[in-house]
């Protein structure tokens, strides 16, 4: 089954006056969808756009894996077992929340910041937070998420290049930059595919395109 979900049907969040925009493919505070409330251990897919200067303060996550993308712009990360980082184009950030964690996002650059943020839920709860960033992770270099059990794959490809899905229980697509088609299936930035139970199938790059896409044994 492939289900297509386009970019201006997400739910819109954030709080504009504070210079924060939020887009949201699944159910996500205030907005309950019973029908849209995950994917596999997927719990959220989120777009964020802050002004310079704007963020989000202080506040708690449990038993949540949080993996950030940047897509432009500079995100400051503090958190309180004591990580303080600049996340930026290309790097991949990864907070396990675990039993408890507390963290800053904000953007103190000079340029808007923009970032995608996924949730997913871990297969065993507990355990103690731990935090990861790996910088300028190169395309087709997965990013494993055991605890989730999960694998990121990130795909930059040209106009009319191609890259196979993977053969997997789920699987999520999320367009970032770009054009790409599935099948039939013309998909632009912010649009994302839910699969199951399919194989043999492809992305191709109407043009310059950026692609995250989850591979879920569940």
């Amino acid at each position: 089954m492939i289900s297509v979900h386009r970019a201006e049907d997400r739910f819109q969040g954030g709080d504009q006056d504070a210079g924060i925009l939020s887009r949201h493919s699944f159910s996500f505070g205030g907005f309950y969808d019973p029908d849209n409330l995950r994917f596999g251990p997927i719990l959220a897919c989120n777009t964020e756009r802050l002004a310079p200067g704007a963020g989000f303060d202080e506040h708690p996550h449990s038993h949540t894996e949080i993996v950030t993308w940047v897509v432009e712009g500079e995100l400051t990360h503090r958190d309180s077992t004591g990580h303080a980082t600049v996340v930026r184009p290309g790097d991949l950030q990864h907070l396990s929340a675990a039993s408890g964690v507390r963290h800053v996002e904000r953007n103190d650059g000079e340029a808007p910041l923009t970032f995608v943020q996924m949730w997913l839920a871990p297969l065993e709860p507990g355990g103690e937070p731990s935090y990861t960033i790996v910088p300028g992770l190169p395309d087709a270099t997965p990013y494993a998420l055991p605890a989730a059990g999960a694998l990121l794959h990130v795909r930059r490809l040209g106009a009319g290049e191609r890259a196979a899905l993977p053969d997997a229980a789920r699987v999520y697509v999320h367009v970032v930059a770009g054009g790409v088609r599935i099948g039939d299936e013309e998909l632009e930035p912010g649009d994302s595919v839910r699969i199951t139970g399919e194989e043999g199938l492809e992305l191709v790059a109407t043009g310059s395109a950026e692609v995250l896409i989850w591979e879920l044994s569940d």
